[in-house]
């Protein structure tokens, strides 16, 4: 198999289609985030602190006249100044916090229904007098008792029925 049939294997894997798909929807979510803080949060906040916009918050650092004053960083940074732009970092800490959040409270659903679940059909949890681990044949690495392939050495392990016995 030539280089464009392995970078063709490689393409079609599942997970590389599965992360091409989170970046994407992470990509679109990341732009609803900055569009909530920009567009919603931000406003009314720098109405209460008498600003009507962080994003022209800004330290200038090169002042090429004292007496004269900016109200936009886009004015400062027409006239070629430099500048620490403090209001802008704040929006994009904003931002940040606010993608973990929904990160946070998306997996944490995930995971309560994966529990739910669990609980409902009963899942893989051993049963009583199992143990909770075993020893792989084959690299001796410790992985759960129920597991069939090694984590380690991906190793094929035979399967473990209801009843504690091994099957093939």
């Amino acid at each position: 198999m030539g280089f464009i049939g392995d970078f063709k294997k490689f393409a079609l894997r599942g997970n590389l289609l599965d992360m091409a798909v989170g970046f994407t929807v992470g990509a679109a979510f990341t732009s609803v985030a900055k569009s909530l803080v920009t567009d919603i949060i931000m406003p009314p906040l720098g109405f209460l602190l008498g600003k009507s916009d962080f994003s022209d918050l800004f330290f200038i650092l090169n002042k090429k006249e004292a007496d004269k004053t900016y109200a936009t960083l886009a004015q400062a940074q027409a006239d070629g100044l430099t500048t620490i732009n403090y209001g802008l970092f704040i929006n994009n800490i904003i931002s940040f916090l606010l993608v973990a959040l929904a990160m946070f409270l998306i997996i944490r659903m995930v995971n309560q229904l994966d529990r739910s679940l669990e609980d409902a059909f009963g899942g893989d949890k051993p049963q009583p007098g199992d143990p909770e681990n075993k020893k792989c044949p084959y690299c001796l690495s410790t992985i759960p008792f129920r597991a069939t392939r090694c984590a380690s050495c991906t190793a094929e392990l035979p399967s473990v029925d209801t009843k504690g016995s091994t099957t093939n």
